[in-house]
């Protein structure tokens, strides 16, 4: 009767240690997806900060500046695409986030052909809008490149733990899948020939 009681207490105790080992690594991994998740969304934030700030500029540029309107519609377009591509941050991939980011680099793109067009109008960047204008699309896409850098962070966070073992086994169990990283743009590791 005693070995009996004994032998059901040390199943109890196992039992209770293996529930409380999964609860703990099942509850780790929510955390982290959440934290990626809510980071994504910080960066989603910024990158719409930088949207709402393309209509002022391209209306001040377009006051000095209206027969260059082939550059000003490019900034529109890539405006509109890159605001209509979006991540569900739940179903978030590799492919999903080159698409989010190519429709970026877009808008980058545009934005920085912009700028080489403003160089003709000095009356244009002596405008006190223009200049608060650029000064808070220069500090955006630097909370752009903090807030994607921090992403990346939390992403590998959250990719270190569901691959370790044994939590790579409840990762795929309960569905935890690896976090897309946002990546250099292609050729950005070659730097740029300067020739005077």
């Amino acid at each position: 009767m005693k070995k009996s009681w004994i032998i059901l207490i040390v199943v109890v105790v196992l039992i209770f240690i293996g529930y409380s080992s999964v609860k703990g690594i099942y509850n780790s991994m929510v955390v982290g997806s959440e934290a990626v998740d809510a980071q994504w969304a910080q960066v989603e934030n910024v990158y719409q900060r930088r949207a709402d700030l393309i209509p002022n500029l391209v209306a001040t540029v377009k006051g000095y500046a209206a027969h260059e309107q082939e550059t000003l519609e490019a900034v529109i377009t890539a405006r509109s695409k890159a605001t209509s591509t979006t991540i569900d941050a739940g179903n978030m991939n590799a492919a999903s986030l080159q698409q989010f980011q190519q429709a970026q680099e877009g808008l980058s793109s545009a934005l920085s052909r912009l700028m080489v067009v403003v160089e003709k109008y000095p009356d244009l960047k002596a405008n006190q809008n223009f200049l608060e204008l650029q000064a808070q699309l220069e500090g955006t896409e630097n909370r752009i490149s903090v807030e994607r850098k921090r992403f990346n962070d939390e992403a590998r966070g959250y990719n270190t733990y569901i691959k370790k073992f044994p939590n790579n086994l409840f990762a795929g169990m309960f569905n935890f899948d690896e976090k897309a990283y946002f990546q250099a743009t292609q050729g950005a590791e070659t730097a740029p020939k300067v020739e005077f």
